[in-house]
């Protein structure tokens, strides 16, 4: 595979000592691995990504905003992401850049006993306040570009309001995803509806988290599974440790990012204890798996809107118990 000017000229490669093997991907992209011999001799390794069409260029750039904002606050956590853009050559074609990480067949061994946990560097990845946005005095919860979960390209607008971010911004905002896949589901709207007008507001609203002090928008990965998560090297590190990849970030409350761990059976339950006793749950503690549960709804319509009817009853099984416990009329 020739490697595109574009891509060349981001990463001043000297083309005669340079070369691209592998090939790989999903449904979205496609992977390859660029190698190159630097001017001291060393060699360096690139993880480069490709696609085609809008779709391709929305999802690099919110994927290398991402990874940025995550290796700002934590960076060993992900791999550096150098650039994105469209090929030279093929302005059709996009591509992504990042550090490549030595997964090793996802390494058997333990990680580097010297080196912190997943759950520690989670923990501290989510008690680092996002910044303001440009203009801002003062951080708000969504993020400077679009960024996809799966294929789905996310409304990031920026909001100070937590509770009106997660309804407008996610359940509402992918329920009209859903419906132009799937058509109107007028039982499903009038859950999705009732969870962001009585739900959302009692159990997540800023006067009621934190005895109403509300919480600080930190930078979460936003679609952190174990499919994004593995041991890992890479550069600079001597022995594998817990890396994460594939991001698709937001400022966000912290919790937000449990919602999809539970939907998927999350990192165990000594990785759950580590990050609780580095970062406690916010108050109210105990209903803490109900706001979990809350979190978990968005990737279920997420994967319905993506994959259509399977996924729909996992969403009305949260809906219904959660408005049977937060959404009648007192």
């Amino acid at each position: 595979m020739a490697i595109d000017s574009a891509v060349a000229q981001l990463l001043s490669l000297n083309l005669k000592e340079t070369t691209v093997s592998g090939s790989g991907g999903s449904s979205f992209s496609s992977t390859s691995k660029i190698t190159t011999k630097l001017d001291d001799g060393t060699t360096k390794q690139y993880f480069l990504k490709t696609g085609s069409g809008g779709e391709a260029s929305v999802m690099f750039e919110g994927e290398h905003a991402s990874l940025s904002a995550i290796q700002k606050a934590v960076p060993a956590l992900c791999p550096k992401s150098y650039g994105h853009g469209a090929f030279a050559d093929t302005p059709s074609k996009h591509f992504l850049v990042t550090d490549f990480v030595d997964l090793s067949s996802r390494f058997s061994s333990n990680a580097s006993s010297s080196a912190p946990s997943l759950a520690a560097k989670l923990a501290k990845l989510h008690s680092t306040p996002a910044p303001p946005p440009p203009g801002e005095s003062s951080p708000k919860f969504g993020f400077p570009t679009t960024t996809c979960c799966g294929e789905t390209p996310q409304d990031n607008s920026f909001k100070s309001s937590w509770a009106e971010f997660y309804a407008e911004n996610r359940l509402i905002f992918i329920m009209k995803r859903s419906e132009k896949k799937n058509g109107v589901d007028k039982d499903l709207r009038s859950l999705v509806e009732t969870m962001c007008s009585k739900v959302v507001p009692r159990l997540i609203g800023d006067d009621h988290l934190n005895g109403g002090k509300g919480v600080t928008p930190v930078v979460v990965h936003g679609d952190l599974w174990s499919g994004n998560a593995s041991l890992g090297k890479l550069p600079g590190m001597e022995a594998p440790e817990d890396v994460i990849y594939d991001s698709s970030a937001c400022y966000a409350h912290s919790e937000f990012e449990l919602g999809i761990m539970k939907m998927f059976g999350g990192f165990g339950g000594s990785f759950s204890k580590e990050y609780h006793e580095l970062l406690a749950k916010t108050e109210p503690a105990d209903e803490y798996a109900d706001r979990v549960a809350l979190y978990e709804l968005y990737h279920h319509l997420n994967h319905h809107a993506m994959f259509g009817g399977g996924y729909r009853s996992g969403a009305v099984s949260i809906m219904s118990k959660l408005i049977q416990k937060y959404g009648k009329d007192k």
